[in-house]
């Protein structure tokens, strides 16, 4: 099974930055999703749309690859 939502922890591995930063972006991209008329998971984003707007939708496997 696939994830929706990349959550706060999994930002903060991916970009190397501290908890607290991971939820600013978090919650700016979700209120990017509410002007859009989304619907949004506090503490969790879309995981397309995180990694649409930070390396593009193609490199969202070799990011989450090089996590592991």
């Amino acid at each position: 099974i696939r994830k929706l939502f990349i959550i706060v922890k999994e930002v903060s591995q991916v970009l190397q930055v501290f908890d607290q930063q991971s939820y600013e972006i978090i919650r700016s991209m979700n209120e990017d999703l509410k002007e859009k008329g989304y619907l949004v998971v506090r503490g969790r984003v879309d995981r397309k749309y995180f990694f649409e707007h930070f390396y593009g939708t193609n490199k969202e496997m070799e990011v989450e690859n090089a996590c592991l």
